[in-house]
């Protein structure tokens, strides 16, 4: 996720017996989507809540997808989340398996960032910031943007862009909608993916595409759970296929600030379409809300584009750090911007999408 994202731990990192939460902690429970329905799970100790004022962040960094093509492994082993929709559909996304990702730092011997986002952590300030995980208020925009796509509210085109993207389940369904063509695509379009954690871009952003891009390309003869050969043949295939249809994708890392918003807006080409950005938990204390608030109206006064819209999922209240959707909504409403809420989760924690709306002028 972000620079300032803040979750809990889920599924296909541990097993919820191998860590029993703390008694101390606060009662209200945290849920993480890994299947079609959500397992609760304690929020540990406020302490370990990021970030820390005056702690040293990483800068801001563009990454280009040969460089991060040449990155992968020969194979990635997947599973597939099933996403029930609001209308009885379900959408399939797969997704490599966090063991495999285990399996390749070990054997390039490398530890350090990536393995403190493969154990008991779910933050570590200023090293990991949770991308590794799925989270319960991205499935919430794949909903909401999936009845959009239904309702043909939704045209692509222009600029989509996740801030705090990590495992990119919104994204994800994006990109399978359009490798579909249930969304037409209108004067190209260009996907920005950014994570706070390089390692996160590289270990399993890129991988769920290709593997969304996989599951697209050989239809009848993938399944739901097995590896996936990434040989050059496969890498071709993928460019070609982008290329074909106008796509660019775009990966940034690094923390929330002023440089981060010049290196996306240079990282994503000019488009005369709408911009559309997402983010999902990342509004989890006072110093995040504010830091994501202005990084988002930054990006949306700065990027070209016709419809300029950004849809933020997040819990209600985030007991024990601070953070509201409340809040998130009065700071960017006090910056000029029109705030409507689209969708209430009320089971388990009370969850929120907002639209956050600014017309170019």
């Amino acid at each position: 996720m972000s620079a300032f994202s803040f979750s809990f731990s889920g599924d296909d990192i541990e097993d919820d017996s191998a860590h029993p939460p703390d008694s101390e902690v606060n009662e209200e429970r945290k849920h993480v989507a890994e299947s079609g329905t959500f397992h609760p799970r304690a929020s540990p100790s406020p302490s370990s809540a990021f970030p820390i004022s005056g702690q040293p962040l990483l800068p801001p960094k563009s990454h280009s997808l040969d460089s991060l093509l040449a990155t992968l492994p020969s194979k990635i082993a997947y599973s597939t989340l099933k996403i029930k929709l609001d209308d009885g559909r379900e959408i399939k996304i797969p997704r490599r398996e966090l063991w495999d990702v285990r399996v390749q730092l070990m054997a390039e011997d490398e530890g350090g960032e990536g393995m403190v986002g493969l154990g008991k952590d779910d933050v570590k300030t200023g090293v990991y910031e949770g991308g590794f995980k799925s989270w319960e208020s991205s499935v919430d925009v794949v909903r909401v943007l999936a009845s959009r796509v239904v309702g043909k509210s939704f045209t692509l085109g222009g600029k989509v862009l996740e801030l705090g993207c990590g495992t990119a389940l919104p994204m994800m369904a994006i990109w399978q909608w359009v490798l579909e063509g249930r969304e037409m695509v209108q004067g190209g379009l260009s996907l920005g993916l950014a994570d706070y954690n390089p390692s996160v871009l590289q270990l399993v952003t890129l991988p769920n595409l290709l593997l969304s891009w996989g599951q697209y390309a050989m239809k009848g003869e993938w399944e739901e759970e097995g590896e996936m050969d990434i040989d050059d043949e496969v890498k071709s295939g993928f460019l070609a296929d982008m290329k074909e249809r106008d796509f660019n994708l775009s990966f940034c890392s690094g923390a929330w600030s002023p440089a981060f918003v010049k290196v996306v807006g240079e990282s994503m080409p000019s488009t005369s379409g709408p911009v559309t950005i997402i983010g999902a938990e990342t509004i989890y204390s006072p110093f995040a809300l504010k830091s994501f608030a202005e990084t988002l109206m930054s990006l949306l006064e700065s990027m070209d584009g016709k419809e300029k819209t950004s849809l933020v999922a997040a819990k209600k209240v985030y007991f024990g750090v601070g953070g509201s959707m409340e809040d998130f909504c009065e700071m960017v409403r006090g910056k000029g911007a029109s705030v409507e809420q689209i969708r209430e989760e009320s089971d388990g924690v009370r969850r929120a999408v907002v639209e956050v709306k600014m017309m170019a002028s």
